[in-house]
């Protein structure tokens, strides 16, 4: 099978040897969860318990708000203990709701599997995906019910299932597909039965034939095409994964469903099938912990609000004394600067603990005009032009440069030999630019 790819990017060390051939553990019910309620992209849940509530599993414990929002649901059953504000990985403020588990992790919902879910109508099916509070599970964190539902005069042609997450460490998709193809399978299925759509591509990277083969075989009853990728960064990108798999080119400016396409994660369509074929909400997920600094690396399946303290106990705590922590992958992902409070969301694919000597950070030069940023950026852009001229407070400039189409990826900071903090800025010029478009 020929393996596709994007112009741009590059081959990075994958560092997934310690965890991609380990089966997923169920981490046992934590004795506390912290669970914020803004762990998506949109408006923050509003909490809809108080202090000394007792929840079930599955319970909706925040509302979401607008429709760009998502619910919030209790990861286990007990008692709510407070609602106090946190720091997210992304470093913003959120409410969070905590609940000291009863150690009986009873059910809100009944579990039973719905065969008959092609004679479901499609507002059913939406209206479960809403109520299940799923996002994208991948980072991304978007709301799956608005991606779902293109704006008028827009058409979803085609689905592509993104299992190629090429971040270094993570293998929590790998293992999903692996572990749970049928259910993820099915949940391709309801997304295809709901969007209408004509055609479905599986793209995953080649670094990963045994989930290749896997899914060749159980998705041709549903006569979905499995796309090998070239193992390359950043391929899961879905403006790349496009251009891989359809030659397609997003416009500037513009999103996937320009081109008559939606994207979703291989997490998001095993969620779709738990809500739709289990009525089971969105309170747990795969995570991969790995890095130099972890005793015992491990996927492990965890709820949502689980702390990272926890989680770093259930994998024989640290052989290294760590330096730097990471939620999500190194490329993309968030460093946070204690783990005192924080927890899993939605969107934690991994946590990632990496020593001094892993962690150290290069020292900064002026930048040398090599273009090496430029010759690897997947999106076409120049990034250390972008970089200078929102040093310089240029931002209507950057604008004019189509910085708001950078993915933030971090390619041109990993291949730049003067280790310029390029994807720092770019993220810092954007903010900017949004800002002043919303005066």
């Amino acid at each position: 099978m020929k393996s596709l790819s994007f112009t741009g990017g590059f081959h990075i060390e994958e560092y997934k040897g310690s965890t991609e051939h380990l089966a997923t553990e169920k981490m046992g019910l934590p004795s506390k969860v912290i669970i914020p309620l803004s762990q998506h992209i949109g408006a923050p849940a509003k909490p809809v318990v108080k202090k000394d509530d007792k929840v079930k599993t599955g319970q909706i414990i925040g509302q979401m708000q607008g429709y760009v929002s998502a619910n919030i649901h209790a990861s286990l059953s007990g008692t709510v203990i407070e609602i106090i504000s946190v720091l997210t990985p992304m470093g913003r403020k959120s409410s969070a709701v905590v609940i000291e588990s009863d150690g009986q992790d009873e059910k809100f919902y009944d579990a039973s599997e719905n065969q008959n879910y092609k004679d479901l109508k499609k507002e059913d099916i939406i209206k479960t995906i809403t109520d299940a509070g799923i996002v994208g599970m991948g980072g991304a964190t978007f709301p799956t019910h608005v991606k779902l539902v293109p704006p008028k005069g827009k058409e979803i042609k085609t689905i592509i299932i993104n299992g190629a997450e090429c971040e270094p460490f993570l293998t929590a998709d790998h293992r999903t597909m692996i572990e749970f193809p049928e259910e993820m399978l099915k949940g391709i299925d309801i997304i295809k039965q709901f969007t209408g759509a004509e055609k479905v591509y599986i793209g995953i990277e080649n670094n990963k034939p045994d989930a290749i083969n896997i899914l060749e075989e159980k998705s041709k009853a549903y006569k979905f095409e499995v796309v090998s990728l070239q193992a390359k960064y950043p391929q899961g990108a879905e403006k790349n994964l496009i251009a891989a798999i359809m030659k397609k080119e997003v416009p500037s400016g513009g999103l996937p469903l320009d081109v008559g396409v939606v994207v979703q994660n291989v997490g998001t369509a095993k969620a779709v099938y738990d809500a739709v074929c289990l009525n089971t909400p969105l309170y747990e997920r795969i995570v991969t912990v790995s890095g130099n600094s972890i005793h015992k690396p491990k996927n492990i399946i965890v709820r949502v609000g689980t702390e990272f303290s926890e989680i770093f106990k259930f994998c024989g705590d640290f052989s290294l004394e760590p330096a730097k922590i990471i939620s999500g992958g190194p490329m993309m992902g968030f460093s946070i600067p204690f783990i005192e409070n924080f927890s899993v969301t939605k969107g934690t694919s991994g946590i990632l603990a990496f020593s001094k000597e892993f962690s150290q950070e290069k020292e900064k030069y002026p930048c040398i005009k090599c273009a090496r940023c430029v010759d690897h950026c997947p999106m076409w852009l120049m990034p250390s032009k972008i970089e200078k001229l929102g040093n310089a407070g240029l931002f209507d400039e950057a604008e004019k440069i189509a910085a708001l189409d950078c993915v933030e990826c971090g390619t041109c900071a990993y291949v730049c030999p003067a280790s310029r903090p390029l994807v720092q800025m770019i993220r810092y010029t954007k903010s900017k630019i949004i800002d002043n478009k919303n005066r």
